[in-house]
Parts: C-alpha cells; sequence; structure tokens
C-alpha cells in the first residue's frame, strides 16, 4: 500500500490465520504501518480483530523523539487489564459452596454501564488516584503493600497529571472505583486445570487443583472521556502539524507536542485510576471470600498486566538500543526472565502473561520469553479475541440458553444483563488454545498453567 513506512507483521497458525485474513484488522495493521515515526514492524497478534483506528491485538513502536502518539492506538478503555490473585483454597472447596460465593462476590463488587461503586471519593482523593493509582488504595487500606510489587509498573505510571483530566472525565469516574463495568469485562473464579511448566507455577505459586480469580476492567467512563476529549481535537492539531494519515481514526500528534505530552499525562493519570479500580474490587473480593470461607480465607496477588496502554521502553531495534513508545492495543506486555522490570521473585522464569479466553473454555498464564524482545517490543496476545460480532453472537440466543449451557459444564453465571451475557457467548471467541500454540511457537511466550472457570460474573 502507498504510504508504508514498514512492514506489517502477524502471528498465526493454520486454524487462526482464516478468519485473521478475511478480517478488516489487517487492513488497519497496513494503516497502522503508515504513521510516522513507526519504528520496526506493524504488529497483530493472533487474538486481532477489528478495532477504532488500530486493530484489537495491534502493536507499534514510535521514535519517542521523532514519532506520533495516537489515542486510537490506546484504545478507549485506557489501561483495560487483567489481575490474578491465588487463594489457599482448593477447587473441591469453592465448588461446595459456589452459588453462595458467586452471589456473595456480585454483591460486593458492582459492575453494568453505569456501576455506581461503594466507595465516596472525593475530588481531591480522586486526584491522589490519578497521580498515585493502585499506591493510593493500598495506602488507604484497600489492599496490602505486596499487591503494588506484582503490578505492572508498581500500579502507577509515572507522569500523570489530574489536570490534564477534564472536568467531565473526572465527574464520570469518581462514583465507579471499585466496579467492574460492562461488554467483555467479567471477573471469574477459576481453578488450575493442569500445570504446563513447572518451574515457573513454582516460582507463580501455583498447583493444581488451585482456585484462582481473575479480574478484567479497566478504566470505566473516566478513561473513555480521556480519548473522547483528545480525539475531538486531533484533527486541528494534524493540520498544525502537516500530518496526513490513510484512516481518520488513527488521528495522531507527534509525541513531543504540546498536544502530544498532554495527552499522555491524561492517559497515565487514566491507567493509574484503572490499576487503582483493580485494586478496589481485589479488596471487595477478599472481603467476600473471607465472609464465605472465613478468616483463614486468603487471596495473594499473582500480578496484574494491562492491554491498553501507550509507553516509553528501551528496545534493540535492527541492533540499536532506541528509546520507543510502544502502543499495546489489546496486546500484553511479556518480559522475559533477567529484566529488570520483572518482579524480583518471578525474575527467573519471566513476567506472568494473563491471557482470558471466555468464560465457557479456558484462561492461561504464560511467562513472558526472550523472543518477544526480539521480535515484538516485549508484548503479547491478551486474549482469545473475537470471532463474532455482538450483533452475530446474539442471533438465535438467549440468557437463558446461555446460562443452561454453561451449568451443564458446571460454569455458575450472574450477570446484570441479559444482553450482556449473551453477546459474550464462548462461540464469539476465537481458541484460545490456538492462540496460546502460535505465540508460544513463535517463542513469544511459555505455556504455564490452564485454567478454567468456575463461576463468573459479568456486567
Amino acid at each position: 500500500m502507498a504510504g508504508m513506512k514498514t512492514d506489517v507483521l502477524f502471528f498465526a497458525n493454520d486454524v487462526l490465520r482464516p478468519h485473521i485474513e478475511k478480517d478488516e484488522a489487517l487492513l488497519q495493521a497496513v494503516h497502522v504501518a503508515c504513521l510516522p515515526g513507526i519504528t520496526g514492524p506493524s504488529l497483530a497478534m493472533p487474538d486481532i480483530h477489528q478495532g477504532y483506528g488500530f486493530p484489537i491485538g495491534g502493536v507499534a513502536a514510535m521514535d519517542f523523539h521523532h514519532g506520533v502518539v495516537s489515542p486510537g492506538g490506546v484504545g478507549y478503555d485506557i489501561n483495560c487489564g487483567v489481575r490474578m490473585a491465588l487463594t489457599n483454597l482448593e477447587a473441591a472447596e469453592v465448588r461446595a459452596r459456589l452459588t453462595e460465593i458467586v452471589e456473595e462476590v456480585f454483591r460486593q463488587v458492582p459492575c453494568g454501564v453505569g456501576g455506581q461503586g461503594r466507595l465516596e471519593i472525593g475530588a481531591s482523593g480522586l486526584d491522589r488516584i490519578l497521580e498515585e493509582g493502585a499506591g493510593w488504595m493500598v495506602r488507604s487500606g484497600f489492599g496490602e503493600p505486596a499487591d503494588l510489587a506484582r503490578a505492572e509498573a508498581s500500579g502507577c505510571l509515572a507522569g500523570a497529571d489530574p489536570d490534564a483530566v477534564s472536568p467531565r472525565a473526572k465527574q464520570r469516574g469518581r462514583p465507579q472505583i471499585g466496579t467492574l463495568g460492562s461488554g467483555n469485562h467479567f471477573l471469574e473464579i477459576q481453578q488450575v486445570e493442569r500445570i504446563a511448566e513447572e518451574e515457573a507455577a513454582r516460582a507463580y505459586g501455583l498447583h493444581a487443583g488451585q482456585t484462582a480469580v481473575l479480574i478484567h476492567s479497566g478504566s470505566r467512563g473516566l478513561g473513555h472521556q480521556v480519548c473522547t476529549d483528545f480525539l475531538a481535537g486531533m484533527g486541528a492539531a494534524m493540520k498544525r502539524y502537516q500530518l496526513s494519515v490513510p484512516d481518520r481514526q488513527l488521528a495522531c500528534v507527534p509525541i513531543q507536542s504540546e498536544e502530544g505530552q498532554r495527552y499522555l499525562a491524561a492517559m497515565r493519570a487514566a491507567a493509574n485510576f484503572a490499576w487503582a479500580n483493580r485494586q478496589a474490587i481485589l479488596h471487595f473480593v477478599r472481603a467476600a471470600f473471607k465472609k464465605v470461607f472465613g478468616s483463614s480465607a486468603r487471596l495473594s496477588l499473582l500480578y496484574d498486566v494491562c492491554h491498553n496502554i501507550a509507553k516509553r521502553e528501551r528496545h534493540c531495534v535492527e541492533g540499536v538500543p532506541r528509546d520507543v513508545l510502544v502502543h499495546r492495543k489489546g496486546a500484553t506486555r511479556a518480559f522475559p526472565a533477567g529484566h529488570p522490570e520483572v518482579p524480583p521473585e518471578y525474575r527467573h522464569v519471566g513476567q506472568p502473561v494473563l491471557v482470558p479466553g471466555s468464560m465457557g473454555t479456558a484462561s492461561w498464564i504464560l511467562a513472558g520469553a526472550e523472543g518477544a524482545m526480539r521480535e515484538s517490543f516485549g508484548s503479547v496476545c491478551h486474549g482469545a479475541g473475537r470471532l463474532l460480532s455482538r450483533n452475530k453472537a446474539k442471533e438465535g440466543r438467549t440468557a437463558a440458553g446461555v446460562r443452561q449451557a454453561l451449568a451443564e459444564q458446571g460454569i455458575i453465571v450472574r450477570s446484570e444483563t441479559g444482553g450482556g451475557l449473551v453477546e459474550e457467548v464462548p462461540e464469539a471467541y476465537k481458541d484460545v488454545d490456538a492462540v496460546i500454540e502460535t505465540v508460544h511457537a513463535a517463542g513469544l511466550a511459555r505455556p504455564v498453567a490452564r485454567l478454567r472457570p468456575m463461576g463468573v460474573i459479568k456486567g
């Protein structure tokens, strides 16, 4: 395509390739390859599907000094991510009281489109959250100090500016701390089905038959409004900087421009909000488990990793170390063993990578591998990836039918709405095992453990 400044590289096996090749997402990856300052290839993970401007499952690194930043490369749900906590309970113990714990978690963690939270956060408290992220929550009694050591960037990006976040965004976000949201956001009570790599599993504290909790949520209305606010002014800014793109949804500005720096300051604040949100959710899940299983019930954070973000990182490009702004949209960081940003207790095996599948199949825990640093700017897939649109997923299905089908697999579901449940049926997603096989074969990450859902909470 005319205007391409680099190649497009996508990862797929024979199972996934036919789905990817007929999706508009590959054309979006081609458009990303036209952006000024792109460094290395425009990348597409095996869970790629069409998104706003950038494909979901896309990775693009921009030269930090001469490239552009694009809100579409982060998305509307800034720092949408996943957090996994491991319990000291066996799956058999939890199954015996599964309905009770699902109902209690559903009571403790509000979900749905609006999702009013249980915390009363004042304006000054919200600004502290936007600056300090999960750390503010822990210091305010909503977590444990160890939680911060086991989160990407310790649950806080430096350089966040609450003043760059609009009053409307703050108004939308303030009541939503500690809420799950809607769409593909969920909370699952899972069991570790099998271990694929013993050394990493020991480092992570995993064993077969263990119960875990997986939380998938982001920056809620605040992050959505931040993206909306900055996109509104991008067109005029692009004219000033004489920038053109093949798709207006790829609106961008130079990273070092006033507009670029202000967007990044607001994006970091929204990312910190998301980490605080997941920290609050974990706090209330811990309370639910103690209520149902007693004070001896423990949930220890395994890891928290985001998959909608733009971060300054240093990577080797054609053998030369360079500062780049890595856009990961629907893509997860996957740093290998020895990397200084991996928590010390995991550093000998690599960073935990959390990959949800669908509510009727499985999720995976992977370990970042050296190949990710060579091939994908330390990135890997973030999930199974959508196969059917939400409207297609609804065709011929009812919420009652979905609940019954899952119940026959031993999975209890509690959802705020029936429509949201039907949109997220397992058939709407690609085969997560095929996605994992692909990234493993490419050397981007190593499979560590496969988990199956027992209880699911959705908006």
